[in-house]
């Protein structure tokens, strides 16, 4: 039997204020307050303040020199950036754990981009967010470089916040459709062609996000 370890409070309250900073519940430019947030998600002060410290490090929260803290701001360019930034470290990690899938990792990303399409189906975009994330996760994890998961994470977690998405979104059809295109690709066995078509997927997305969502 297998079943989910709880989080420790610090954990749960990053999980909670992040998710809050990407679905723009606490919107950009939020002042954070300490014993606010402590007093709402009934935790003490410390593991408010470790979380923040977390959340800083993914870019979320700004703490500025007299150490008043505020959600994010970000322009376009930032944007953009990210994606960029997030391009190159996820087709990095694709193409040097690609060689290494096996048959029961191709399964898990099946089942990861079923678990991606049925939460856009029911409105969790947070949940799309991981279960889409977690389908690259699969393969860069295969290239055993744990670093260069950890540094992806952070880029995609600060990308999740600064595009906050609906589940109506059509730029969610550039991932669905690529995610299954390689899929295809990798059951006959064409790692080149699918490695050639994840990175398609991110040109393509940073492409529509510049003309559909931040209309340039």
């Amino acid at each position: 039997m297998s079943y989910a370890v709880p989080p420790t409070r610090t954990a749960a309250v990053v999980r909670q204020l992040r998710n809050e900073i990407v679905t723009g519940e606490l919107p950009p430019g939020t002042l954070i307050k300490d014993a606010e947030l402590a007093g709402r998600l009934g935790v003490s002060i410390t593991p408010i303040r470790e979380a923040i410290a977390q959340l800083s490090v993914e870019g979320l929260i700004d703490i500025a020199p007299n150490r008043t803290r505020h959600v994010t701001r970000v322009t376009q360019k930032n944007a953009l950036e990210l994606i960029d930034v997030m391009t190159v470290l996820a087709c990095a990690g694709f193409e040097w754990g690609v060689c290494n899938l096996t048959d029961n990792h191709l399964d898990l990303m099946r089942q990861r981009q079923r678990e991606f399409v049925e939460a856009l189906r029911a409105g969790n975009t947070v949940a799309a967010w991981a279960a889409g994330a977690d389908f690259s996760t699969i393969v860069i994890l295969a290239s055993g470089n744990r670093e260069l998961q950890s540094m992806v994470d952070l880029v995609v977690a600060r990308t999740m916040r600064i595009l906050a998405m609906t589940a109506e979104s059509d730029l969610w059809s550039t991932w669905i459709e690529g995610h299954d295109a390689i899929i295809a690709l990798l059951a006959t066995g064409d790692r080149a062609g699918a490695m050639a078509r994840y990175r398609q997927i991110y040109l393509d997305y940073r492409s529509r996000v510049e003309h559909e969502l931040l209309g340039q």
